[in-house]
């Protein structure tokens, strides 16, 4: 039976692996395809900017019986009150029509009484507002502003934080590639770009950055160890590290995917366009975009970018010479080797229970050598000889409790 647990537990301790840096070019083809289509999307198709970003009037009638060619008939109103140019309507709430126009101007009553008659209901059902294109440039310029001052700050913490500015490229770069993905996403379907979209996208941004910081925080755990023990490679280690992290990287995602969902759901069927609906969107798409470069891309990326330090490179090659004298495999945790250290040792201590002890006057002493090893001769102070294991300590701490000699009768 499958157990997310035992799975996880599996990829934490080594016992199973998925080798996500020896990987990397297929994790980096897949995001170059995502980011090509994204910037087609964007450049091709164009941002669908709602009204706050482009100014116009929108019109919003309430209470409608009909909304059977509701674009239609909105388009005809419009333009019966004399105001051309692009028209857009949507349906909102199930009876409530939004429509949104260029700037009406002194035509603006002209167009509610011209509204509330084609859809059958009072002037005073009908709700205008004009936005000025200039408060749409205002949000756009302070959202850039904050975008970039957020970058430098992400930046310089992460660097001090890690203390390698190696780390810091890698989040920077998986933090734009999340942007860029989503926005192009946002292009592609011609989803409406709001003020609460643009809110959504500051927001993704620091959700990946904090998956990513605690991937990085695991990788720099397991690469200062092997610094320590010249046991396993950078590389080694850093996989290592995604997979211990990589459970906790799903689980933490589909608990914040789930409402989200829902309040998605809710508002494709029920409420219709608006803040809410807008948002929701815009933390949907980053957050699962989000999720995928922190495990994907920006670990891999920090390998490579590391591959060819000095210290990097000695360290690769000392874990290697001593993987090949060592009958444990790379790929396994510090979890399974001393499973398999501990079993190799209780192995010998059951042959060691199956044969008699040996005649020999004075302590002997095991200190987890092989059994195998043939005895060695050492001479007493008096000149009598003793026979001694191979891993016997002369001196020292005593590792296995003492024979006493055979008393003499």
């Amino acid at each position: 039976m499958f157990s997310m647990a035992k799975v996880g537990n599996d990829l934490y301790t080594g016992k199973r692996s998925i080798d996500f840096i020896g990987r990397q070019k297929t994790w980096y083809a897949i995001s170059a395809v995502l980011i090509i289509l994204a910037l087609v999307g964007v450049f091709a198709r164009g941002l669908n900017f709602g009204i706050e970003f482009r100014g116009g009037s929108e019109y919003r009638i309430s209470n409608v019986i009909s909304t059977v060619n509701y674009e239609q008939r909105a388009q005809q109103a419009v333009i019966k009150a004399g105001i051309t140019g692009n028209i857009v309507s949507t349906v909102i709430g199930g009876n409530t029509v939004r429509v949104q126009t260029e700037a009406a101007g002194d035509r603006n009553d002209q167009a509610k009484v011209a509204l509330g008659s084609e859809f059958g209901v009072a002037p005073t059902a009908v709700s205008a507002s004009l936005i000025g294109p200039s408060w749409g440039q205002s949000v756009s310029s302070k959202a850039i502003q904050a975008l970039i001052v957020f970058l430098v700050l992400v930046a310089v913490v992460m660097a001090i934080y890690f203390r390698t500015w190696k780390m810091a490229i890698s989040g920077l770069v998986a933090l734009v590639h999340d942007l860029v993905i989503t926005v192009g996403i946002y292009a592609l379907f011609g989803f409406e770009i709001t003020p609460s979209s643009v809110i959504g996208f500051l927001t993704i941004l620091g959700y990946s950055l904090y998956d990513t910081v605690v991937v990085f925080d695991k990788v720099r755990e397991n690469t200062t160890s092997a610094m320590t023990t010249r046991r396993q490679t950078y590389t080694q280690a850093a996989n290592l590290a995604v997979n211990q992290t990589l459970v906790r990287s799903i689980n933490t995602t589909v608990v914040a995917l789930l409402p989200i969902a829902a309040i998605l759901v809710v508002g494709f069927t029920k409420l219709g366009p608006g803040t809410l609906l807008d948002l929701s969107l815009a933390l949907f798409v980053g957050i699962a975009v989000g999720a995928y470069s922190s495990i994907f891309i920006a670990t891999p990326l920090l390998v490579d970018l590391r591959r060819g330090e000095p210290a990097v490179k000695e360290l690769e090659r000392t874990a290697l010479r001593t993987q090949a004298k060592s009958p444990v495999t790379a790929g396994v945790g510090a979890g399974s080797r001393s499973a398999d250290r501990t079993s190799g040792s209780s192995r010998a201590l059951d042959d060691l229970d199956d044969t008699p002890a040996p005649e020999l006057e004075g302590s002997f002493e095991f200190d987890g050598g092989d059994l195998d090893e043939p005895a060695d001769s050492a001479v007493r102070a008096d000149g009598s000889v003793r026979e001694v294991h191979k891993w016997a300590q002369a001196s020292g701490p005593r590792n296995q409790p003492k024979r006493a000699p055979k008393s003499k009768r």
